[in-house]
């Protein structure tokens, strides 16, 4: 993940119970194009890191929820005339998994320091479910602002692993 993975995702612990640092595992990022097309990048690169870890058995939560933080990113964090196919603009969207013995963690990183809003969706409605799917998949989910020299926010989602 390199070195700013404990900048982007240090307020995310705050929040959670201790993380024995013999239980980390290990991580992935993944950069993405500023195009909806990304989504599937994302997906794409959630199932083979999963795969490495042995979780394939959580993808479909997972790469759901994936796409929704994603989505969002792409739709909100993104100004639309940046989102062009031959645009020399790459923001800085970055998915980052991270795997503890009993926990996965997914976060999006995007260049926007505006809050996710979890909208009001109706049941034909095909925007506003995207925080309420993620809201009911995982185990907790939340966002920051970055600081310092990153710029934008960081949208997470944790799923506790079960146990072998």
């Amino acid at each position: 993940m390199g070195t700013e993975g404990s900048t982007v995702l240090s307020p995310l612990w705050r929040g959670l119970p201790p993380i024995d640092s013999s239980a980390v595992s290990t991580s992935a990022s993944c950069g993405l194009p500023p195009r909806f097309e990304a989504v599937g990048t994302a997906r794409k690169f959630t199932r083979s890191t999963l795969g490495q870890w042995n979780l394939n058995g959580l993808f479909d939560e997972v790469a759901l929820v994936v796409s929704e933080l994603v989505t969002n990113s792409m739709r909100y964090a993104i100004p639309a005339d940046h989102r062009s196919v031959g645009t020399e603009y790459e923001p800085p969207v970055r998915l980052h998994l991270l795997r503890w013995t009993s926990r996965l963690v997914c976060a999006v990183r995007d260049p926007s320091e505006a809050s996710p809003v979890a909208g009001e969706a109706g049941a034909g409605d095909e925007c506003g479910r995207g925080l309420f799917l993620v809201e009911q998949f995982t185990d907790a989910w939340g966002w920051h602002p970055l600081a310092g020299a990153l710029h934008g926010k960081v949208v997470w989602a944790l799923f506790r692993l079960p146990r072998d």
